[in-house]
């Protein structure tokens, strides 16, 4: 339900008033003007109004200082045309029996909406009847204004995300509305999906396009503060009024700014927009075609392209999108989970795919110094299609690898065929065969015995994961060999299995791996 108001009142609207009906009205000039709105009726006879006016005014008049003076007829019409007047509406009689020539002629060169009256009318009544609507609808406008800014505070108060400030705005405009940055990326977006969608589909072209004015329902508020812009908001087709709706967006980029000022969030906009991209895209709920106005919108290149996902482990996401500026790659940055980030290249069909992305992650552990970063990757997709996918595909390597031992020697990209048993084992962790067997397997460290759980447990991991090397597992447990053996014969005893058989270690490492793996 939508609290818009209705347009306010135009000329052809006063027209089909009763009261105005009654003097039998006919338009005799500018009747492709009619559309125009009434700010004010004005009742005037001085031949030199226009001085007086303001703009949007319906003026009345009888004439009776015009008669006889064809001049000052002509010349009466064009100060009105200079005062953007809405209107004007002679009532005929003795002035002017007919409709002036003159004056009609004079109207229709302006563009300005000239309205006979054949029947005496008090005008007292038109002004009465207008002016009540206008100032109901002044009040009703206000009303409106402080009853979104009360709302809009309540939510900043309460700590609320952008997203429900988005919301609740586009819920009293009825319309959908675009946050952007100034260079017109789509930084988030509110009102009903298909709608939106239509506006994100040819975002670039429509965004610019509707830059300089505020025609068909597109109105901006710019958003900055301290002299300095760096957004707007937009509200696209609304359907009330454009005062009213000017009204809702500087009400709307008021709490924008107060938001971004009180740090409503830890994230800036763009790493909203991004992570909310990539995680629909990644958990694949909404069908990725579907996304592609968005990824387009939030200025990610789609068009016969070449996507590389990734996901980063262990880093501060903050470098990823330097590194990107560094190297002139196109893509989008967003943490999915802790310690997790997930990063879409997007790239020209004739780029070496492999290479580039290579080439970003040594670039990438050089300018955070955190050489152990592990960056996974999935095989390059030609189709956003494909993107969902390879994205759940890049988060499987990265997780597979965040399980793995110290020590364990990976390239600079790490890819599917780089995880081994390791990758499989992840992949059917949630087959109910696989968690019986592991529980089976590793029933005497997992009954609920603290000292198996706490001490024996990770021997048992890093032995196996060193390929049974007890002095390497002694060193990195900082224990001795006499220590280690007698850890590692309590193992056995536990599990009833010999480690020294390659068989049984291999049966309790792959039931090891899914129990990490379900653990994960």
């Amino acid at each position: 339900m939508t609290t818009a108001l209705e347009p306010a009142l135009s000329v052809r609207q006063v027209l089909t008033l009763d009261r105005v009906l009654a003097g039998e009205p006919e338009v005799v000039a500018g009747a492709g003007q009619l559309d125009r709105p009434v700010r004010w009726v004005h009742v005037a006879e001085a031949p030199d109004v226009g001085v007086m006016l303001t703009g949007g005014e319906m003026v009345l008049t009888t004439g009776v200082l015009l008669a006889g003076d064809e001049e000052a007829q002509a010349e009466y019409i064009r100060s009105l045309h200079r005062a953007e007047a809405a209107a004007v509406v002679l009532g005929l009689g003795r002035a002017f029996p007919t409709p002036p020539d003159v004056m009609r002629r004079a109207a229709d060169r302006c563009g300005l909406p000239m309205v006979v009256l054949h029947r005496p009318f008090p005008f007292a009544e038109l002004t009465e009847e207008v002016q009540s609507r206008l100032v109901r609808r002044k009040f009703a406008a206000v009303s409106l204004s402080e009853s979104v800014r009360t709302a809009l505070t309540g939510l900043i108060t309460a700590g609320a995300p952008l997203q429900r400030l988005l919301d609740e705005i586009a819920h009293h405009a009825g319309c959908p509305l675009v946050v952007t940055n100034l260079a017109h990326r789509v930084l988030a977006t509110a009102g009903e999906r298909p709608a939106v969608d239509d506006v994100l589909r040819d975002w670039e072209r429509i965004s610019r396009q509707a830059g300089g004015t505020e025609g068909d329902g597109w109105i901006r508020a710019e958003l900055g503060g301290r002299g300095e812009r760096w957004g707007r908001i937009v509200l696209c087709g609304y359907r009330g009024d454009t005062a009213t709706g000017r009204l809702l967006a500087d009400r709307a980029a008021e709490a924008l700014v107060l938001h971004r000022m009180l740090g409503g969030t830890a994230h800036s906009w763009e790493e909203q927009s991004a992570q909310s991209l990539l995680t629909d895209l990644v958990s694949g709920v909404v069908p990725a075609r579907q996304l592609l106005p968005r990824a387009r919108a939030a200025g990610l290149p789609v068009n016969r392209r070449t996507f590389v996902p990734l996901v980063v482990r262990d880093i501060d996401p903050a470098p990823l999108d330097r590194v990107l500026r560094m190297l002139g790659l196109s893509g989008l940055v967003a943490e999915l989970a802790e310690g997790a980030t997930a990063v879409l290249l997007s790239l020209a069909r004739d780029q070496d795919a492999q290479a580039l992305t290579a080439h970003f992650a040594t670039r990438l552990r050089s300018e955070s110094g955190a050489r152990l970063t592990v960056v996974a990757a999935a095989e390059p997709r030609i189709t956003f299609e494909e993107v969902p996918a390879g994205l759940r595909e890049a988060q499987h390597v990265a997780d597979a690898v965040a399980q793995s031992a110290t020590g364990l020697d990976l390239p600079a990209v790490v890819r599917l065929r780089d995880v081994h048993l390791r990758g499989l084992i992840r992949l059917l962790r949630d087959d109910p065969h696989v968690q019986a067997f592991a529980e089976r397997e590793l029933d005497g460290l997992l009954c609920g015995d603290r000292h198996a759980e706490q001490d024996l447990l990770p021997v048992l991991r890093t032995y196996l994961a060193t390929g049974r090397n007890k002095s390497h597992t002694a060193q990195l447990h900082h224990v001795s060999r006499p220590a280690l053996y007698r850890r590692l014969e309590a193992i056995e005893a536990r599990l009833g299995v010999d480690l020294d058989d390659f068989e049984q270690a291999a049966s309790v490492h792959i039931a090891l791996l899914a129990h990490d793996a379900q653990q994960g």
